[in-house]
């Protein structure tokens, strides 16, 4: 078994004990019996329309290349997320690329840097967020000087990714000079895989839609908040708004350790941590936890499933084409 799978499921492993410690199981399941239906399809409705704007997004950002229709982009997305979630050490990553190549002239390669801009809009506007709300939220300062470092390397990733575009001469004469290092029939594959991979950060140069991306990203991050705040509120805890923005803030920190599939443990510690703040109890926090795991997960599954018959494909036959490109 991979080292890595081995590693995130003993992290999983350490983090569920760790959420679970010190907890009466039967409070868990009291509050558990106290749940409001009503909130809660109102937070399923809010997590498929968050999955359906990811993907227009990312039809936003494919668009220099190629025109995908939004049937497509949603089928494609919502199986690619449910690999990201059931595929450890971060594989499933590749599952979005690989199946809009197969579906369009896009090359897998160049569809992998519209994933790489996807993930410096989310954590550019993530940080952003945090940078605000810590500011505003009596919370520890190593939390803020966090916040404030990791936006600052997003900030750093988003230039270097602007110098790629915007002088693409002089950074592949740099590139060219470390590649001349290498065998010739490797350094010719990772030179096309890199102009590929440029290709798809095309959107980077339209400051226009670079704005309106921006703007559909807080719009899907704040979607993420109002729908935590739903769920709290399905528990009848008398939370304030800003519980919501913390915990979304420390969840995405949570999953981005490794682990094993699905979050286990990650998602379950990362809301007990950040509800703690607000001074609810632990079991309280541990119900909400395995509720909001449990819906966000089924959402992805339910979905991933139902297109999985017009998306397959294979985890070897992925990685084959990564290589290819």
């Amino acid at each position: 078994m991979n080292k890595k799978v081995i590693l995130g499921i003993l992290i999983s492993v350490i983090l569920v004990y760790l959420s679970v410690r010190g907890i009466n199981l039967q409070d868990v399941l009291n509050d558990l019996k106290q749940i409001q239906l009503s909130y809660v399809i109102f937070f399923l409705i809010l997590v498929i329309l968050m999955q359906y704007l990811r993907s227009y997004r990312w039809g936003v950002i494919l668009q220099p290349m190629e025109k995908i229709d939004q049937v497509s982009l949603f089928s494609v997305t919502s199986v690619g997320f449910l690999a990201i979630a059931a595929i450890p050490a971060r594989i499933g990553e590749l599952a979005r690329p690989y199946l809009i190549s197969r579906r369009s002239t896009i090359k897998m390669s160049s569809a992998l840097g519209t994933i790489i801009i996807e993930r410096i809009l989310d954590s550019f506007t993530v940080l952003t967020i945090a940078v605000i709300v810590l500011l505003l939220t009596d919370l520890p300062s190593w939390m803020i000087q966090s916040s404030i470092i990791f936006f600052l390397l997003a900030l750093a990733m988003f230039c270097f990714i602007l110098f790629l575009i915007l002088r693409r001469d002089t950074a592949l004469q740099f590139i060219n000079i470390i590649l001349s290092k290498l065998p010739g029939k490797l350094a010719n594959k990772i030179d096309e895989l890199i102009h590929h991979f440029i290709d798809g950060l095309q959107i980077v140069t339209n400051i226009k839609l670079l704005l309106y991306l921006f703007l559909l990203s807080i719009v899907i991050w704040l979607l993420d908040v109002l729908a935590i705040y739903i769920l709290l509120l399905s528990f009848g805890f008398t939370l304030p708004v800003m519980a919501s923005f913390v915990l979304m803030i420390i969840l995405i920190v949570g999953i981005a350790i490794p682990a094993g599939p699905g979050y286990i443990g990650n998602w379950h510690f990362a809301c007990v941590l950040a509800l703690s703040f607000f001074s609810l109890a632990k079991a309280d926090a541990l119900s909400f936890a395995v509720v909001y795991h449990f819906l966000s997960m089924a959402v992805v599954v339910v979905l991933g499933v139902a297109f999985l018959p017009f998306n397959k494909f294979s985890v070897s036959e992925m990685k084959q084409q990564m290589n290819d490109h």
